[in-house]
């Protein structure tokens, strides 16, 4: 009622109301033409989704149902498959773009496969380290982690194949390169790992400090854990793990396959000139009526 005329006056539904439109839970929802119910909950204290989602998928074939009712996983479950399926993709891309280059720079196919085998042992080291800990294991954050330890791994691996073909160019056995290789870049190989190490420890344990309140009043609220290490301590430990076994790994790992292939090649180049010469001889004892 207008006040001033004592009359009835419409006024817009936006001015005392918000509309919103939604589902309720008396409605009819449905997915590809099909009526679909679905069930949420949040978590208590103390359980992961994960592990929940696990107890479901035991529980639920063995669940009574309607003839013609179906159960599925979606949600949380559904959205970790999917980010699974594109981390994958990206890891794939990034170490064909990595080996395109490898090739590039070294001319060679054998080399590029020693360096990028060493990614997939740094997984290993990933996955022994979480199991060892009994930590949780992230889909999106490991899987980032495992992502970027790749071009970590991949540098320290082309330091020691690089400079071994420098002294290789110098004229230095085969051998002896390898050794003296080893011994000279491990300086720089363990230094970088130690220094990527110790700076993703902060992050992987959360270690906060107010920086507001220490140049104030010199008090600086240390503190551990919070949303921080909830967050990035996956990305981080699987950097910390994966670089510690890869770090071994590089200075065993890559001089034992560069000698092998190296002999492998000289074996095969030695059994063709075998062959040929061979053939050659059968060649002219032929010509010569033998």
């Amino acid at each position: 009622m207008d006040l001033a005329t004592g009359k009835l006056r419409s006024i817009p539904l936006s001015s005392v109301a918000t509309v919103k439109y939604q589902n309720a839970y008396g409605g009819i929802n449905r997915k590809d033409l099909k009526r679909i119910i679905t069930v949420s909950s949040n978590l208590l204290s103390g359980y992961t989704s994960n592990e929940v989602n696990a107890r479901l998928q035991e529980v639920i074939p063995g669940f009574e149902k309607p003839m013609g009712t179906e159960i599925a996983m979606t949600g949380e479950q559904a959205d970790q498959a999917e980010n699974m399926v594109f981390l994958s993709k990206a890891m794939f891309l990034s170490l064909f773009l990595v080996l395109f280059i490898l090739i590039t720079q070294f001319n060679s196919l054998s080399k590029p496969i020693i360096i990028i085998s060493e990614v997939i042992f740094s997984i290993i080291g990933v996955l022994l380290g979480f199991t060892l800990f009994n930590m949780d294991f992230s889909v999106i954050m490991t899987g980032m982690g495992i992502v970027a330890l790749a071009g970590i791994v991949v540098r320290n691996g082309i330091l020691l194949v690089e400079f071994t073909d420098k002294l290789k160019e110098q004229g230095v056995r085969t051998r002896e390169a390898i050794i003296q290789a080893g011994k000279i870049r491990i300086t720089p190989i363990v230094l970088t790992a130690t220094a990527t190490i110790l700076g993703l420890i902060p992050l992987s344990i959360g270690f906060n400090i107010n920086f507001n309140t220490l140049l104030t009043g010199l008090n600086p609220q240390i503190h551990i854990g919070g949303d921080t290490k909830d967050f990035f301590g996956a990305l981080g430990w699987t950097i910390i793990f994966g670089l510690s076994f890869a770090t071994v790994l590089t200075l065993v790992f890559i001089p034992v396959m560069y000698k092998l292939l190296y002999t492998g090649k000289l074996n095969m180049k030695r059994a063709a000139n075998t062959r040929r010469r061979r053939r050659e001889v059968r060649r002219n004892n032929r010509n010569n009526g033998y």
